[in-house]
């Protein structure tokens, strides 16, 4: 109960900082669907692992999250070499630790006006070892997401942490249980920088909410992660933006670390 406590405060600090988006709502829970998706694990001054973020496997050794995850934890005094990714569906005591160490965009902070411009709120973690037994997702090519009608797709959303179930009671049917969960989403707008999609359950579509910021948002039922978990209203339950991973921005990014489609 401890660790869940932790990686709430976690989490809560992470929004405050970012007004970020971080966990799985009106979902199911996704067993080994999707291997390749994982938590962001870290150790609190009490010495205490929670989870803080969600995050892809994109190469062996190199898992796709956020960077205001990994600023939080420089922020803390956490240092790089310092985290864990875990791939188990259910984390708890047992759950297998993969070290690495974190790489922050070196330009992350948010932009523009009303910081919705290019935030770069995109990261990895560098793992000491590759991830045994685990195929990595797939990155998009170059502005794949302007190419394409969007207006009738699904999107399938991925992530660990805070879960909502319940339409009515707001953030008191909010509760964290460690377990990874899907959900579907549809297609709301696309910018420059950010995949708007719907987590209104009330036209079908799940959502994100405190817990699963990184997390990917997968192209139908493909394997190739288009965007992943940045921001969303305070509620979890109408808007999720989306930070994408076909621009040039982020390709530039993640170019240093593995190779590009």
């Amino acid at each position: 109960m401890k660790r869940m406590l932790v990686a709430l405060v976690a989490i809560a600090a992470v929004t405050a900082l970012a007004g970020s988006a971080v966990a799985i709502t009106f979902g199911q829970l996704d067993g080994n669907r999707h291997p390749n998706v994982g938590a962001l694990v870290f150790e609190d001054e009490d010495g205490e692992r929670g989870i803080l973020c969600s995050g892809t496997l994109i190469a062996p050794d190199v898992f796709l999250t956020a960077s205001h995850c990994t600023a939080f934890l420089e922020s803390i005094g956490v240092a790089p070499g310092d985290v864990w990714v875990t791939f188990d569906p259910t984390f708890d005591d047992a759950s297998p630790l993969l070290p690495g160490t974190y790489q922050t965009h070196p330009e992350f902070g948010f932009s523009g006006p009303g910081g919705f411009s290019d935030p770069h709120d995109i990261a990895v973690i560098v793992l000491d070892a590759p991830a045994a037994g685990i195929t990595p997702a797939r990155l998009p090519t170059l502005n794949q997401l302007d190419g394409m009608t969007l207006k009738k797709r699904r999107f399938v959303t991925v992530g660990y942490g805070t879960v909502r179930e319940d339409k009515t009671k707001g953030p008191a049917s909010l509760f964290f249980d460690g377990q990874r969960r899907f959900v579907e989403q549809s297609f709301n707008a696309l910018g420059k920088t950010w995949l708007h999609l719907s987590m209104n359950p009330s036209t079908g579509s799940g959502g994100t909410c405190y817990g699963d910021s990184g997390g990917p948002h997968f192209l139908g039922t493909s394997d190739v992660v288009v965007s992943i978990t940045v921001s969303g209203d305070a509620f979890c339950r109408a808007s999720d933006v989306t930070y994408r991973t076909d621009t040039a921005s982020a390709r530039a990014f993640l170019d240093d670390f593995v190779s590009l489609p």
